[in-house]
């Protein structure tokens, strides 16, 4: 069966936004994350309600990730996988916030959400749809992939398990005691080690 590698992007690939837009604007709550909050909405409701509160435009915010370098190893880590595997990024981030990264990282596949913006300010978000990273992997799944998924938050899980093999990857404090039947790596090589005998899982 041909295979898919599906990689949460935040975390795995990348660092976190919206801790760098904390650190810049000095704005505490901003500094959560999909790895302390497990529902979305409510975390992106609020984060919204904070820029608007505080008039943060999305110009701020993009000149914090144009500062941002993905993660040390994960340009090397992923050309390696994409040498071998058909790979898909399924992010949470948005088609506004993504594109320095995906220059740094050759333009790998992303499939996100989008903001919508009303004067410089976002307004609201537009998920691909509900539960989408669960529902891209089972859409991989229905085209006949054998699907690999890697992620390292709450928001994850539900793709982690659908898939055929699920990784935990520099996770969120608890998610691995609380979700033992998943492997928990911290590193790069270790992950592709995992995901080429995967196939098996």
């Amino acid at each position: 069966m041909q295979r898919i590698i599906a990689l949460d992007m935040e975390g795995v690939v990348t660092p976190e936004i919206w801790i760098a837009v904390a650190s810049r604007t000095g704005i505490s709550e901003l500094r959560l994350t999909t790895r302390d909050e497990p529902d979305y909405q409510k975390l992106m409701d609020r984060r919204i309600a904070i820029l608007d509160e505080h008039k943060i435009p999305l110009s701020l915010i993009t000149d914090v990730i144009s500062e941002l370098d993905v993660l040390e190893g994960s340009r090397a880590f992923l050309d390696g996988l994409r040498r071998k595997y058909p790979v898909v990024l399924l992010s949470d981030t948005f088609a506004q916030f993504a594109n320095h990264f995906m220059t740094q990282l050759g333009y790998p596949h992303l499939l996100c959400h989008r903001l919508v913006i009303e004067a410089d300010q976002i307004t609201r978000f537009v998920p691909r749809v509900e539960d989408a990273k669960r529902r891209a992997v089972l859409g991989y799944q229905e085209l006949g992939y054998h699907v690999t998924t890697v992620g390292d938050s709450h928001n994850d899980i539900s793709m982690l398990q659908q898939a055929e093999a699920g990784c935990l990857f520099r996770a969120a404090p608890g998610l691995p005691e609380k979700y033992p039947n998943l492997v928990s790596l911290e590193a790069y090589d270790e992950l592709i080690e995992w995901i080429d005998i995967s196939a098996g899982s």
